[in-house]
């Protein structure tokens, strides 16, 4: 009898096949096999919260064929994915097929290497982790059954709310509200043209002028006075390391180059890490998992990314000791950052093998990783003050010595030559110029402000984000024109009505709050059913 490996998709169970051959059996589950039922609460609130899981329509044949192998094989091996929600699979799988032998397999990258060390290190299924996930699920359907009728009844049908959706559409409003308030003012930047040396310098007038009598006064005083270089300084300054991305940070990225949603970042990551067939190597899992808030990566990939760098590029761009990253208090690194399994598959290796879209997102992760070895650019910095009759005009400039990981990523950074003056030298004021500026309202969010707002402020997890981003749009609470988010009239009409009547539910520090006792019950820290018997109290008020 052959061991049964069971995974989410038909592309993962093709990849796992082709690297074990024929000693183990794969099937696909095809997603979740068991949820909570579409037309009723499914959660006996009297019972402590228990959930009714059924097996989701259409479902039925998939589970009879995983019962028909699970109870015919060795054993019963779930590598479903590494999260909350493979976890789920997992149980559900396990009280299907009914068996006790059944282990859980993480896999975080779909390579020979990954598949076999993770089939090394199997485990029994992680009860923790499926009641964090099992929380999470009573709780959107608490808010998601009780709130949206009153919604019905006041707004119109067909409406919902949720819980974590509905925090974000508060956010934009709550922004749309300020930009309305906002009131511009008119202000004056006074620039001045000196020759100093053999060159000219445009430099700004340090104080901002709100008042066109006094900027006339301060040019006539300005033509009038001798100047001279009061101020140089030079210094050599570094750009900040950047680590490899994590999910929120590659849908920011994808968004800003590319215009991808959440969504589609989330859907091409999902197939590079379940595997593309690389013609004669086969197929392979080219990312490691793309569900992670972690910056951790492992030694061997760091090794092999020191190696690449020294080859590629010499020496003199890796730093004298490996490039480790700190993770924020918040983050779970439960996973590794996402990175290339293999450093040696490069974008260029691998583009006849892929998609326009997949290629451009493969590039993007493969080049990040290995600029997060790299050593960051360096500059010269030059600040020239010029004074005169009380007067300072200061002007910046930065010129690159060293290219750094702009080696790879070939960014623009506004590296100019430096001027050659010196400290104490006359300078002449050639002309003046003055912009009128007025004082700008607060931006719009857009698809990456929002993702970064929502993981600063705790709002969501690195599986949650794409979800958000695209039911406030499909629910039409918001729209995305030119690329900014605005509440429609009905997204402002729900917030107002759920603000006003839900206070807590709604609320930033209680939604993050809420993820955090997450947190703690997959860490074993709580029981899942007192935390949600915490959140439902403050909705049962707000109800009544």
């Amino acid at each position: 009898m052959k061991d049964l490996i069971i995974v989410e998709s038909p592309t993962k169970v093709k990849t796992i096949k082709k690297i074990l051959g024929r000693n183990y059996e794969v099937k696909a589950t095809i997603g979740h096999i068991k949820d909570l039922p579409k037309n009723s609460l499914g959660v006996d609130i009297e019972n402590n919260f228990s959930p009714n899981y059924q097996i989701i329509p259409g479902k039925e044949r998939v589970v009879e064929e995983l019962k028909r192998y699970g109870k015919k094989a060795s054993r019963v091996l779930i590598a479903t994915d590494p999260d909350r929600e493979g976890e789920a699979i997992a149980w559900h799988v396990k009280e299907e097929i009914g068996r006790d032998d059944v282990y859980r397999v993480l896999i975080h990258e779909i390579t020979k290497r990954g598949v076999k060390k993770a089939l090394e290190n199997f485990q029994r299924l992680d009860p923790n982790r499926f009641s964090a996930q099992k929380a999470r699920r009573v709780l959107d359907r608490l808010v998601g059954y009780l709130i949206s009728p009153l919604l019905w009844d006041k707004v119109r049908r067909g409406l919902s709310a949720g819980r974590v959706q509905s925090v974000a559409v508060r956010l934009i409003c709550e922004r749309e509200e300020e930009i309305r308030r906002f009131k511009p003012e008119k202000y004056w930047e006074l620039y001045g043209i000196f020759k100093v040396g053999g060159g000219k310098i445009k430099a700004k007038l340090k104080d901002r002028l709100k008042d066109k009598k006094e900027l006339k006064a301060l040019k006539d005083r300005a033509l009038s006075a001798s100047f001279k270089v009061s101020k140089v300084e030079e210094r050599i300054v570094s750009s900040p390391h950047i680590p490899p991305f994590i999910t929120s940070t590659l849908q920011q990225e994808a968004f800003k180059r590319f215009k991808f949603s959440p969504k589609k970042t989330m859907l091409i990551a999902q197939k590079l890490y379940e595997g593309v067939d690389l013609g004669d190597m086969g197929t392979v899992g080219l990312i490691t998992y793309m569900r992670t808030d972690s910056v951790r990566v492992s030694e061997e990939a760091i090794k092999a990314a020191r190696g690449f760098i020294r080859r590629s590029f010499g020496g003199e761009f890796l730093p004298e000791r490996p490039v480790r990253y700190k993770n924020k208090k918040s983050s779970q690194d439960a996973h590794e950052a996402i990175r290339p399994t293999n450093i040696d598959l490069t974008p260029e290796k691998v583009k006849p093998y892929l998609d326009r879209d997949s290629q451009r997102l493969y590039e993007l992760i493969w080049k990040r990783f290995v600029a997060s070895q790299i050593l960051p650019p360096r500059y010269r910095e030059l600040k020239v003050v010029f004074e005169g009759d009380g007067l300072e005009f200061h002007a910046k400039f930065r010129k690159r010595i060293f290219e750094g990981y702009h080696v790879i990523l070939k960014g623009e950074d506004g590296s100019e030559d430096l001027p050659d003056v010196s400290q104490g030298e006359k300078a002449e004021l050639l002309s003046l110029e003055e912009q009128e500026k007025e004082t700008k309202p607060p931006s719009r969010y857009t698809v990456s402000s929002l993702i970064k707002t929502l993981e600063e402020k705790g709002i969501g997890r690195p599986s949650t984000y794409a979800t958000i981003v695209s039911t406030i749009q499909e629910r039409g609470y918001v729209t995305l024109e030119n690329g900014q988010f605005k509440p429609t009239l009905l997204g402002e009409v729900i917030n107002n009505l759920l603000v006003k009547y839900f206070p807590t539910i709604v609320n930033v520090g209680f939604t993050a709050a809420m993820e955090e006792k997450l947190d703690e019950v997959e860490e074993g820290k709580e029981r899942w059913e007192e935390m949600v018997a915490e959140f439902f109290k403050v909705l049962e008020g707000d109800l009544e």
